[in-house]
């Protein structure tokens, strides 16, 4: 089987979760497309939802597929965000951000009630960091903010090359937001939690690619089928 029919799987899992009347966060990125085509299908069928999406690209799905959708202005709390991930380990820390929707997907995530990782066997990794961390930054003073990453990530035992990553056109890609992004190829993250403390004090930082404590649920399917890993806690709030 292909890693393109284990997402799908992932997704069929996920779309179980669904009701009439939910609050749907929709995610970004190839996994996450599979669950908004099949969420299409079900809307299609008669299925009553609202789906705040994490990107322009997927608004744009969503909106292809007839899916009633929203903004957190006016839907500020949402039962359930499914989406995609870039690695997950076994306490469901997560790196996201290689579509390049990290903070809208961030800020989705901590609005909804509960959050569910959909993924193929290929991202369930020992450790964090074999793939490269983004990290969203403001345009201004850009050389100073990649100088303060790389000091404070090697206090918190992070060394290697930032990339800021550029478009088709060669030019610098630039998010939903307005931002730049790093693509920090650290190697193995072994205290994720102290790098991520680190991140948030640097101020031309918007928003890192660690998602720590945010999943509850992750769908990971592979050649024996689909897994169900679930977090042994969660420290966000519930939402109303």
């Amino acid at each position: 089987m292909s890693a393109d029919l284990w997402k799908r799987q992932a997704a069929a899992k996920a779309i179980e979760l669904v009701r009439p009347g939910m609050r749907l966060g929709l995610g970004t990125g190839s996994t996450a497309e599979k669950f908004v085509a099949l969420l299409g299908e079900r809307v299609a069928a008669g299925l009553d939802v609202v789906g705040v999406p994490t990107s322009e690209r997927t608004a744009q799905q969503a909106r292809a597929l007839g899916i009633r959708l929203s903004t957190l202005d006016d839907t500020p709390y949402l039962d359930l965000t499914v989406d995609g991930a870039d690695e997950l380990d076994g306490r469901l820390n997560l790196i996201k951000g290689g579509g390049g929707a990290l903070l809208r997907e961030k800020i989705v995530a901590t609005a909804s009630e509960r959050v569910v990782i959909i993924a193929d066997v290929g991202k369930r990794v020992e450790a964090l960091g074999a793939f490269p961390l983004p990290i969203e930054v403001v345009r201004f003073g850009l050389r100073a903010t990649g100088n303060l990453i790389e000091m404070l990530a090697a206090d918190a035992g992070c060394r290697g090359s930032m990339t800021l990553r550029t478009g088709r056109d060669g030019q610098p890609f630039v998010t939903d937001g307005g931002n730049y992004i790093f693509d920090c190829s650290f190697g193995r993250i072994d205290k994720v939690e102290l790098l991520d403390e680190a991140l948030k004090v640097i101020p031309g930082v918007v928003e890192s690619g660690l998602f720590l404590g945010i999943a509850d649920t992750a769908f990971v399917a592979g050649p024996t089928g689909v897994e169900e890993i679930a977090a042994e806690s969660s420290e966000r709030p519930a939402a109303d």
